[in-house]
């Protein structure tokens, strides 16, 4: 006997439901039957396309980094100056976490959880994200227009901003209902150019002594 063809779109509802759960609860908290309920399908369904809710999780989460390690690796790969690549890189994370609502709260909720929930596989994927940034960053040292600067803390002057910026519009929306309107205003076009002037700074400012 065959297992029936899933119906058409299943695939799809099941992801959008599970990172929408995931996002809200986290691992822990995020429950099979309710992803099943919400993507409109049976709970047998899910176990077709995936072997357990770790397999769904890690599915979701390395979707998120392979498509900025894409759009990364695409914008280190061009004939752009290092500073025009830097641009890229950082406009290519804040793309890529507007197009996924669940980005950010999944990624905050793996940093204060020790990252506990990601398999080797997935660890291997999100390294290559700062290291491609660090490629960039030494192509410009090379090119005598960066200064040295360690990768993994010019990963977080990029990603933080951007990560707290995505995870926190609820509450910046409920702020601005109450009046507090310039916690709620900054777009995302202040952002990215927040973003690209204090990295690009960060890199080319020269620390008193320092020497190229």
């Amino acid at each position: 006997m065959t297992t029936p063809a899933p119906p058409s779109g299943s695939r799809a509802r099941l992801l959008a439901a599970a990172a929408a759960e995931f996002a809200a609860r986290g691992y822990d908290g995020a429950n099979v039957d309710r992803i099943a309920r919400a993507a409109r399908l049976n709970k047998a369904m899910i176990y077709y396309h995936f072997k357990n809710k770790a397999a769904l999780y890690a599915e979701i989460f390395r979707d998120m980094i392979a498509a900025v390690l894409a759009r990364a690796r695409a914008v280190a790969a061009s004939d752009a100056a290092p500073p025009e690549k830097i641009s890229g890189f950082i406009r290519a994370v804040l793309a890529e976490a507007q197009a996924r609502p669940h980005f950010a709260p999944m990624w905050l909720r793996e940093v204060g959880e020790g990252g506990r929930h990601l398999d080797r596989a997935t660890i291997d994927l999100v390294r290559q994200v700062p290291e491609t940034l660090g490629a960039i960053a030494a192509e410009g040292h090379a090119a005598g227009v960066f200064r040295r600067c360690h990768p993994l803390l010019l990963h977080f002057g990029v990603v933080g901003p951007i990560v707290l910026y995505s995870a926190s519009q609820p509450i910046r929306s409920r702020f601005a209902r109450t009046g507090a309107t310039a916690l709620a205003s900054p777009s995302p076009e202040d952002l990215l150019a927040h973003v690209e002037h204090t990295t690009l700074a960060t890199l080319t400012a020269k620390r008193t002594g320092e020497h190229s």
